[in-house]
């Protein structure tokens, strides 16, 4: 990077100011506020043994190295690690462990995830337990001599399940291994694994940190100096790495981060509350309601709920009325960006988990899950109405 006047502390710092100013106030050879796009496969060398620090863009670019210093500040780490995605970061993580290791898992994580371990990872020797991670019984008891790590998502997708850092990081490294928590669904505005006892916050860049619905990236931010270098090589060696126009798309979008929480929360409540009061809806699952089995957790632990909503219908019928007659609401996958999208899980995000695994974790053919952007929240619950009240009306067109 350009020499530029670094930010102060990020501990005399909110999370705000840090979203917005980064890791740099500006890039010091112009005084632009903006970093620049660095667009650039390969850096010059001053002399045989001399560098700038950059020497090949698949190792390292300013622009990247910028968006991982924000996002090392923001979630109170070390190191930030950017990827092409947050499979490539979450395959970055695997890649720590031997064959022979054990890993417990969430049970109901993003289905990609599950694919990504079972379909590949499991023939290198690898084995997974798929656990509710949020019933303290079940995760002991699924702990092995030879369990390396707790891989977690809290709140899970798409049950709202809430699982204790804490206890995690407590177990795990009693063996001497790393847990693991995916931070997507809330984002280091509304918490911080790495403060919990987590050793690595992972996070699908693509959802609320880009924000917009218009970039692919994944992160991997920790304080453990033994696993910088290893990481590091991975990132390097597997080519995974974010290329320089999606990272400063990415940072555009976190300067914004916190104003986007904030309406996206409020969107999240508003529908939530809306969708409880429904004939149609059997329950809603929120961690922002009070009677949360988690709440108390919830709570202890982040500083808010974020905008994601999951629900399951009455009546399985309902679900194509609704995804055909929403129209401000796209039905689409992802989620996490400024538009509301709405996912049908069963043949979505979790299509490549085994039927029995599937409706364990509660994940069946009623379940929806919605996104709240940050439009205006009578929109968005009039959009809503509108597609409920075509259910029971033949072909609900």
């Amino acid at each position: 990077m350009i020499p530029a006047k670094t930010c102060p502390s990020a501990g005399s710092l909110s999370l705000d100011t840090l979203a917005v100013h980064g890791g740099s106030l500006f890039e010091g050879l112009t005084g632009a506020v903006s970093v620049p796009i660095y667009q650039s496969s390969t850096f010059r060398h001053p002399g045989l043994g001399e560098s700038t620090g950059f020497d090949y863009g698949r190792g390292l670019n300013p622009t990247r190295t910028e968006l991982e210093r924000t996002l090392a500040r923001l979630e109170g780490g070390r190191y930030g690690l950017a990827f092409a995605s947050g499979m490539g970061a979450v395959s970055a993580f695997i890649k720590l462990f031997k064959p022979g290791d054990h890993l417990l898992i969430s049970e109901d994580l993003y289905g990609g995830t599950y694919r990504l371990l079972n379909d590949f990872y499991r023939r290198y020797g690898f084995s997974f337990s798929w656990v509710d991670t949020s019933d303290a019984a079940k995760l002991r008891a699924a702990m092995r001599d030879e369990t390396r790590a707790i891989f977690i998502e809290t709140p899970s997708n798409p049950m709202m399940k809430v699982t204790d850092i804490r206890l995690c990081a407590e177990l795990i490294h009693k063996k001497g291994g790393i847990l693991a928590v995916d931070n997507t669904f809330l984002s280091p505005y509304f918490q911080n694994p790495l403060a919990l006892g987590a050793d690595l916050a992972l996070h699908s860049g693509t959802k609320y940190l880009a924000g917009h619905n218009d970039t692919l990236s994944g992160f991997l931010v920790h304080s453990r100096d033994d696993l910088e270098e290893p990481l590091r090589n991975i990132q390097k060696s597997e080519g995974a790495s974010l290329g320089p126009f999606d990272s400063w798309l990415t940072l555009r979008g976190i300067k914004t981060l916190a104003l986007r929480m904030e309406r996206h929360a409020l969107n999240g409540r508003r529908i939530a509350e809306w969708l409880r009061g429904q004939d149609r809806v059997e329950k809603v699952f929120y961690t922002g309601f009070t009677d949360h089995p988690q709440f108390a957790l919830s709570s202890a632990q982040a500083r808010g709920h974020s905008g994601m909503v999951s629900f399951y219908l009455k009546n399985g019928a309902d679900v194509p009325v609704i995804l055909r007659n929403v129209s401000l609401i796209l039905f689409a996958e992802s989620l996490g960006g400024v538009e509301s999208l709405i996912t049908y899980p069963l043949v979505q995000t979790h299509a490549a988990i085994p039927e029995p695994m599937r409706l364990s974790a509660g994940v069946n053919d009623r379940l929806m899950r919605l996104s709240a952007g940050i439009e205006d929240a009578d929109d968005l619950i009039a959009d809503l109405e509108a597609a409920f009240a075509c259910c029971g009306r033949g072909s609900g067109s």
